[in-house]
């Protein structure tokens, strides 16, 4: 009998070397005589062990980490391929805390399954929801999604049924699925992980949506900087046609479905909705003004369901299980979970996804493991380049749109940056405004010219020149930032700007104490 071994296929885990150690693995298993079965999965997001390799056995998988080819033939004399002791084993994979804790929801196939087979996909609970949409009223799937509390995963928080409702009353001969997949925050991977290591579920949460308002036509705009998940969406796309999960008649319902995936170019800017419309349909990616809203007037004029790839990959499950399911995670108006991203200077980076609740403290110290350098951390930047800097004294707020938007903070896509006490906040203040120099897309004069200023200001306050008088000159311009900018773009770089100044004065010049 072939031992069965996982070994994941995600980018990232190919960045550190999964496929030498594949190759290894066969290799090695040749010229031993040992059967073998090398699956590749998606990754499990334990990135401090990859290349995660495990072995199936009675009691589960086991999991070795992080496997270097080197390491190939040292596991196969320890037995590993039966499961076997070595000091790269971790033991039952399920039972590793970091992932023991997690309340996986979305991601609950990531890494457990060969990420194009269609068989895993159905075997694990795949196009359940999909089967249960097409047993119901268009109206009666917009209304399971807007009961179960889910809101926009992008960074808006807007809520998902509201917006798919705006669209399904829209009259139009033609209406379009879009998912935003132009995943461009620092420290950000849960779309890319989920594309590459469940492509299906992104493929059956935009058919529902499709069903579900009316729409015939989906796109998927997938950043130019994620080729792997590219390709992976492709060829899962032309396998789930080829079963009849896409096409003229979706799964044989007699309503039509298609999907293809579209390539940008490389600007951040395009992560913005009306920019991403811009683009795919061949134009320059800027913003467009509103109104009108995509869901009236979107893609090429026609009511559009913009949603992004964590909105849409939690649908399935939320028609599957039903609303009350997927609502019964999180709290206050903040319902289901979210996948956090944990980049930066942490022991353990790598996905974590929990319900809305859980505090910066829970997953900075208990699943990344305090700061990498085993320096006190001093804050961490949440949701992305545009979120505010969040000090250690606010760890304990707990995360959801309400409670964070009240401390001047928002929890965006998930993303999570981890500083320790050596950083320099006046230059990631400066950092953040000569990111938005780079990436504006130059629409608006606020944006465009203002965050240009802001580097030149931030920069005498950093020398000492006239500090007083450059210091309400950057508060001035970040009102006006915030208050006259066309998109999030202009109108969000001042958060971390104003954050750093605000819990790390003494990194300006400020004197404090004079100050109270």
């Amino acid at each position: 009998m072939s031992a069965r071994i996982y070994v994941p296929i995600d980018s990232g885990a190919l960045s550190l070397g999964a496929e030498q150690v594949a190759r290894a693995i066969r290799r090695e298993a040749d010229a031993r005589g040992i059967a073998v079965d090398i699956v590749r999965n998606g990754s499990r997001g334990l990135f401090w062990l990859e290349p995660l390799v495990e072995v199936v056995t009675p009691q589960g998988r086991v999991a070795y980490g992080p496997v270097q080819p080197e390491d190939v033939p040292g596991l196969f004399d320890a037995g590993f391929h039966h499961g076997a002791a070595h000091p790269l084993c971790h033991g039952l994979t399920a039972q590793i805390p970091f992932l023991a804790r997690q309340e996986r929801l979305t991601f609950a196939r990531v890494g457990l399954t060969d990420p194009l087979s269609l068989d895993d996909y159905l075997a694990h609970g795949g196009f359940e929801g999909l089967k249960r949409a097409i047993a119901l009223a268009p109206a009666d799937v917009v209304q399971a999604v807007t009961d179960s509390g889910l809101r926009g995963r992008g960074g808006a928080a807007f809520p998902t049924g509201i917006k798919w409702k705006t669209v399904l009353d829209t009259p139009a001969a033609q209406k379009y699925i879009a998912c935003n997949a132009d995943e461009g925050d620092s420290g950000t991977f849960s779309d890319r992980m989920l594309m590459e290591g469940d492509p299906y579920c992104l493929i059956e949460g935009m058919t529902i949506a499709g069903l579900a308002v009316g729409a015939t036509q989906g796109y998927i705009y997938v950043r130019s900087e994620y080729p792997h998940a590219f390709r992976t969406l492709q060829a899962a796309i032309g396998r789930a046609r080829a079963a009849g999960w896409l096409g003229a008649s979706v799964a044989g319902c007699g309503r039509a479905f298609e999907l293809e995936v579209r390539m940008g170019a490389g600007a951040y800017i395009c992560g913005e909705e009306t920019a991403m419309l811009e683009s795919l349909e061949g134009k320059r990616g800027v913003v467009r003004a509103k109104p009108p809203l995509p869901a009236i007037a979107g893609l090429f004029g026609q009511p559009t369901v913009i949603n992004n790839v964590m909105s849409l990959a939690a649908v399935p499950l939320i028609l599957a299980r039903g609303a009350a399911f997927y609502r019964d995670y999180g709290l206050g108006r903040s319902r289901g979970t979210l996948p956090f991203q944990l980049a930066g200077n942490l022991r353990h980076t790598g996905l974590v996804e929990k319900a809305f609740g859980v505090t910066l403290r829970e997953l900075l110290e208990d699943f990344g493991g305090g700061s990498a350098s085993g320096r006190p951390l001093r804050t961490a930047q949440v949701g992305g380049p545009l979120g505010a800097y969040v000090p250690a004294t606010q760890f304990d707020v707990p995360l959801d749109y309400e409670q964070y938007a009240a401390i001047g903070a928002m929890v965006g896509h998930g993303g999570i940056v981890a500083f320790d006490d050596t950083v320099d906040m006046a230059k990631m203040a400066r950092h953040a405004m000569a990111f938005c120099v780079a990436e504006s897309c130059g629409k608006c004069t606020p944006c465009r010219i203002g965050s240009v200023r802001g580097v030149e200001v931030i920069d005498r306050i950093i020398a000492g020149e006239e500090r007083g008088r450059n210091l309400a000159l950057l508060d001035s311009l970040c009102d006006t930032m915030l208050a006259g900018s066309l998109c999030a773009m202009g109108g969000m770089t001042p958060y971390p700007v104003q954050s750093a100044l605000k819990h790390f004065p003494q990194d300006f010049g400020i004197d404090t104490a004079a100050a109270a």
